[in-house]
């Protein structure tokens, strides 16, 4: 599923983008809890730096500010109006929300209401016929699910960034600057200072700080001040994405509600879907020849065609982009880390892009919270890229496949032909929409099946139990994976019983007290956040495998098994205050360098 610009390596945008009526300023406006820089200002030493408030930078921030770590956010740019972004927030990000107590607000901010279906319906033209239609993609039904315990939800990206940036905001360890750019840094064995400029005067202030993060986006400048590069493939298709207001369109066509109408036909094979109250909708045209450029009249009679419905419609705006395969070939250099689109571009079929920012940002946050609260070690940071990177593959290539069927290449000549030849052609293309297009919008096990095995804070239980990719989920609780989810009662969710540090997991406590007590006592000794969950239920133990089951602060198995020996060095391990074994570091090695 297409999720806009926020994948491109790529963009020129034609027209700046504001509310209708507004003026779009040079100089981003000030929000609750932002500041510009300025000697009066400008924080303390924060412990970590983050350069770019959207959702990934955002994320992080939240996750360091419930955790009562100082750290400062900077962002160059105005991020506001109707930026064609993300709108898909996926299930593990809503899980997020709820963790930090803000997956109602995103309910409560949603532009059609979350009972709005989030269907996909493939058409000629919005007023032509049907070719296909998957109903409740992207698991938005708010339907209660055992796998989970948040639907996804259908919702532009500026909606979300103001979710996440209000509660940002409203921690007390996080500041945020506004029309600030990073110039450079330096770093050593100690930190980091970075001098930074404030864009609407060019004054500029260095800021010392423990660590920096860099969550600036497709054209990171702290990805280039590391050295890193972007390595795979650029330029796989060019493709516009347009916002305007269409004044009765929803009204105009037979198909009923949807989040998108991908249209297969011959003069603008496209995909096209409601953005937002006041009439808002999103248009893409895919697959452009090299050179392609349009105007805004040009977009406005491509609307025209694509759709067969003539309406009033307005321009808002008009952003070129191209959809590439490229990832860093490295995700830090010393305190210095990348997230989010500053070490990942993919096409945004699917949805994933914005969603694995956030969920970079989550996995880099606590473990920069237990470093800098001293019951980290080093082994926990290097194992960021470790974790992550494989996930963005297994990610890239899901989209990477769902890219080979956009609806420029799904179209065939004679589809709109009205004649037995047509209806052959419209069932050929109907048939190839469900057996390719399917995996595109029900992708849970993309979403959450994916596991952290072989990680050096992960310790393998010698089960022998292997993982698999799948598209499709099935709850595992081999470590390294998400802790499989159940619900206790109509509304608490074993999530919520989690601590905001380890939890460790007991479902036969009467048996265990001798490992529950070697448990805690390791906490007290280690100086590691542990709460002990007991929860006498023979199911849940027969789904996770074992009686005691070791839970990290985002939620995933690092640890499992039927006693917790004394003094065995466990939270050592998944803390990275204890090396991993010579085999699993080898493993790690090989595949790092595979």
């Amino acid at each position: 599923m297409p999720d806009g610009a926020m994948q491109a390596q790529h963009r020129t945008s034609r027209s700046a983008i504001a509310r209708p009526g507004s003026t779009p300023s040079r100089t981003p406006r000030l929000k609750t809890g932002e500041h510009a820089l300025s000697p009066n200002t400008a924080p303390d030493r924060p412990a970590v730096v983050i350069v770019g408030a959207g959702p990934s930078g955002l994320a992080l921030a939240i996750e360091l500010g419930h955790r009562n770590v100082s750290c400062l956010v900077v962002e160059r740019n105005a991020r506001a109006g109707h930026a064609p972004r993300a709108k898909t927030t996926h299930v593990r990000t809503r899980e997020h929300l709820r963790r930090w107590g803000i997956a109602s607000k995103l309910a409560e901010a949603s532009p059609f209401g979350i009972d709005y279906p989030s269907d996909i319906i493939f058409v000629t033209r919005l007023a032509g016929q049907k070719l296909a239609h998957f109903r409740s993609g992207l698991n938005c039904s708010p339907a209660r699910h055992e796998h989970y315990s948040e639907h996804g939800q259908w919702i532009p990206q500026y909606k979300l960034e103001a979710v996440l940036r209000d509660h940002a905001a409203s921690l007390q360890s996080v500041r945020i600057l506004a029309g600030t750019e990073l110039v450079d840094f330096e770093q050593d064995q100690d930190g980091v200072s970075a001098l930074f400029r404030e864009v609407s005067s060019g004054a500029e202030r260095r800021i010392s700080t423990r660590y920096l993060v860099g969550a600036d986006g497709a054209r990171s400048r702290v990805r280039d001040l590391i050295g890193a590069e972007m390595q795979g493939r650029y330029g796989l298709s060019r493709n516009y994405n347009i916002i305007f207001e269409a004044p009765g369109l929803a009204e105009a066509h037979p198909h009923g509600p949807g989040i998108m109408y991908w249209q297969i036909n011959p003069e603008t094979p496209s995909l096209i879907g409601p953005m937002d109250q006041g009439d808002l909708w999103f248009f893409m045209p895919t697959g452009l020849p090299p050179g392609e450029r349009l105007s805004d009249d040009d977009a406005l009679a491509l609307i025209r065609k694509a759709t067969g419905i003539d309406l009033p419609y307005r321009m808002l705006s008009s952003d070129e982009w191209v959809a590439s395969r490229l990832l860093a070939d490295r995700y830090a250099r010393g305190r210095v880390f990348l997230i989010g689109d500053a070490c990942h571009l993919h096409p945004p079929f699917g949805g994933f892009g914005m969603n694995m920012g956030i969920a970079d940002g989550v996995d880099l946050g606590w473990k920069l919270a237990a470093m800098l609260q001293g019951w980290g070690g080093q082994t926990l940071l290097d194992s960021y890229e470790i974790e992550r990177r494989p996930v963005h593959e297994l990610v890239m290539d899901e989209a990477e496949s769902n890219h080979t069927l956009t609806p420029d290449r799904l179209f065939r000549p004679g589809i709109e032909e009205e004649s037995p030849e047509g209806d052959a052609i419209r069932a050929e293309v109907s048939q190839l929409i469900e057996q390719h297009k399917r995996a595109e919008f029900y992708a849970l096990g993309v979403v959450l099946g994916y596991c952290y095995r072989g990680s050096p804070v992960v310790i393998d239980d010698g089960s022998g139990e292997q993982w698999t990719r799948s598209r499709d989920y099935h709850p595992s609780a081999l470590p390294g994976c998400l802790a499989p989810h159940r619900w206790l009662s109509e509304t608490e969710s074993l999530y919520d019983r989690f601590g905001d540090g380890f939890t460790l997991l007991a479902f036969d406590a009467k048996r265990d007290v001798e490992s529950i007590e070697n448990a805690r006592a390791d906490a007290v000794r280690t100086a590691t956040p542990l709460k002990i969950e007991a929860i006498s239920d023979i199911d849940l133990q027969r789904l996770y495998g074992a009686r005691l089951a070791l839970v990290r602060p985002d939620q995933h198995i690092c640890w499992r098994g039927n006693s917790w020996p004394a003094d065995a060095g466990i939270l050592e391990r998944v803390t990275g205050r204890a090396k991993a074994p010579a085999t699993v570091l080898r493993e790690v090695d090989q595949a790092a360098s595979g």
